[in-house]
């Protein structure tokens, strides 16, 4: 984890710290030009970069301002063009983890195939980052069951989606929400089976759907991960 440096006020992509904290940077931490540190205006967090160091100030370029909104991903396992379509837009949309799911309808041999898959996919989330610019690369988990994913959930808004015709849309679960921690689960072709959703209700998810239609895998992960995104404030 990056150490974290609070400054004055952020001066359009530059910051400067100085005083006590830019000796202890400078001395204590031997900080070098090019290294990267947390920067914060008690308001607002970025990533900087150290352009110049001297006896009395670190002068940085900002480079990222840290989303406060963190989503974790659980997209279970469908046929690979279409995840691997999937976790490309998703790194894009800035998740911050990724966990594939072997859910009960996922294809066996695509689950038995998956832990070969996993370099190629951190391949693709490194190239999907660097095309969107993230300073950060979103972890990639190996796969899970569902029922071991849900009960991760915490004090985070838990979502899942859901195909069934009386679940509340996506929308109004959202409405009037304050979160910056959420996680969103999306289920394999076919759905969750009955215990897979009473996992996720019982660890204090809510059921969710993007209406009327049935979305492909990728379609759904932008839909949903756009509308947290605006409805969560980013």
């Amino acid at each position: 984890m990056r150490r974290r440096f609070f400054v004055e006020k952020f001066d359009g992509q530059r910051a400067l710290v100085s005083g006590d904290r830019a000796h202890h940077l400078g001395v204590v931490l031997r900080a070098q030009a090019g290294q990267l540190y947390e920067l914060s205006d008690g308001t607002r967090v970025y990533l900087g970069r150290i352009e110049k160091v001297a006896r009395d100030s670190v002068e940085f370029a900002l480079l990222e301002e840290d989303s406060r909104l963190q989503v974790v991903l659980l997209l279970s396992v469908v046929k690979f063009d279409a995840f691997e379509w999937a976790i490309e837009k998703a790194t894009e949309l800035g998740v911050a983890e990724i966990v594939p799911l072997a859910a009960a309808r996922s294809e066996k041999a695509l689950i038995a195939a998956a832990e070969k898959r996993s370099e190629r996919w951190r391949k693709i989330v490194l190239e999907a980052a660097q095309q969107s610019r993230r300073v950060r690369l979103p972890a990639l988990q190996p796969v899970a069951r569902p029922e071991a994913a849900f009960t991760a959930l915490g004090d985070r808004l838990g979502i899942f989606l859901s195909e069934r015709v009386d679940a509340p849309v996506l929308r109004t679960v959202l409405s009037n929400r304050v979160a910056y921690e959420a996680i969103l689960g999306i289920g394999p072709e076919g759905g969750w089976t009955d215990e897979e959703r009473e996992a996720a209700l019982k660890a204090g998810f809510h059921e969710a759907s993007l209406g009327r239609l049935i979305l492909g895998t990728e379609t759904a992960v932008i839909a949903s991960l756009a509308s947290l995104s605006y409805a969560l404030g980013e």
